[in-house]
């Protein structure tokens, strides 16, 4: 079988976090003959996921090898510590780094901040997940900064999170090989950027236009006659403009 015989298809990669059902809808909308399989990939993993192929695209957090990806950064998430719901911070709308101070900061292998400092005091070793770092949480060890995006992943009854405002914040793109930008994937980023099927940028094709009904012979719509006088302004009983005197006179009786 060769490569054209073969049914197009599009793989998109995605990190935990991201929620890529609205795109996947609107692909579906779009290209209903063209399946869209979704690829699950840690964001330690992602980058090397499109680099082997495995995914023609994904949802990746930012940063990325620019040598070698395109990427369009997307949004950039709120950053919120998870606390058990009778923690001090479960108090207050917000907190700042140095508000953790006293507190066990856990940082887990597959942190996507990138501290340059991180806060609080260290536990004895890192936990190897996010959800590992949770279950510890809600044992009450210590707590927790993530994106709030992992925050909402990983809800629990028993925990909250409050926004952190000056700590580290996980930016979100999408990324693809660049040397592999394919048709499939210009629509994908297509739909990311929010084009109509009617785009000029956008390559799937829009509906043919209809062809407009054509004009009767002789150029235009009839005109319309005006009652009482021709186009011409004359009396259509002949002359230029009726009777001179304004009025008629009587006739005159026959003797």
């Amino acid at each position: 079988m060769t490569s054209s015989d073969v049914s197009p298809s599009f793989r998109l990669a995605y990190v935990p976090g991201v929620t890529p059902t609205k795109w996947v809808r609107i692909w579906n909308e779009r290209l209903p003959d063209v399946p869209l399989t979704l690829v699950p990939a840690s964001a330690a993993e992602a980058s090397d996921v499109l680099r082997d192929g495995g995914a023609d695209a994904g949802f990746v957090r930012l940063p990325v090898d620019r040598t070698f990806f395109s990427a369009i950064p997307l949004y950039t998430e709120t950053t919120v510590v998870v606390v058990p719901k009778d923690h001090l911070i479960a108090a207050v709308d917000e907190v700042t780094v140095e508000d953790l101070a006293d507190d066990i900061v856990l940082h887990p292998l597959d942190d996507v901040l990138g501290w340059e400092q991180l806060p609080g005091r260290p536990a004895i070793e890192r936990p190897a997940t996010t959800a590992d770092a949770i279950a510890l949480v809600a044992a009450g060890v210590g707590v927790l900064v993530v994106p709030q995006s992992l925050a909402r992943l990983h809800h629990r009854k028993d925990l909250t999170y409050r926004p952190v405002t000056d700590g580290p914040e996980s930016r979100v793109a999408l990324s693809w090989p660049e040397d592999a930008t394919t048709d499939l994937v210009e629509d994908f980023i297509g739909i990311v950027r929010g084009r109509t099927v009617n785009s000029s940028r956008g390559r799937t094709p829009a509906p043919a236009a209809q062809p407009k009904a054509k004009r009767p012979a002789g150029g235009g719509a009839p005109r319309k006659h005006t009652a009482g006088r021709a186009a011409t302004g004359k009396s259509p009983r002949g002359g230029s403009g009726g009777s001179k005197g304004g009025k008629r006179g009587k006739p005159r009786r026959r003797s």
